[in-house]
């Protein structure tokens, strides 16, 4: 085996509800009797990951899974999702991360579970901070700064 190492990568997960074509779909609506929370809430991805936090920035991947509302008393989320590379070194590879995400916290950090190709017996943690947010639309762009061991 090679030698490990640590690995920092920042992209921006562009989670796009609204439009002629959105990149994240509702697939199980909440029951009504939550609102705030929307727990039951499931919605599929196959987001945009991008270099900057406009959508016109470079694309890099996609992140691919789903999101679901699992938490009664606050909005938080079941994340279930692979970030799919799609350019340079590591076009082909994937880290998934599986874990809980409280959305109203300034930094919420998931772990990385494992990968595929470049990132095989990958582990580390990914750290989420909301870019942007439209309440309007439900759009939203979220910074991710990802810290995997790899070899």
């Amino acid at each position: 085996m090679k030698k490990e190492k640590l690995s920092l990568f920042r992209f921006y997960w562009h989670d796009i509800l609204s439009g002629k074509a959105p990149t994240s779909v509702m697939v199980v609506p909440p029951p009504k009797t939550n609102s705030f929370t929307a727990f039951g809430l499931v919605n599929m991805i196959d987001n945009p990951l991008t270099v900057g936090p406009d959508l016109s920035s470079k694309l890099v991947g996609r992140a691919q899974g789903f999101y679901a509302s699992a938490s009664q008393e606050e909005i938080g989320f079941l994340m279930t999702m692979n970030f799919a590379f799609t350019e340079g070194k590591y076009n082909g590879s994937t880290l998934t991360v599986l874990g809980r995400n409280p959305v109203l916290k300034k930094v919420r950090e998931m772990p990385v579970v494992g990968g595929s190709g470049l990132f095989r017996f990958a582990n580390g943690y990914a750290q989420a901070s909301t870019h942007n947010f439209d309440p309007k639309t439900g759009d939203a762009v979220v910074e991710y700064n990802i810290y995997v061991m790899h070899y």
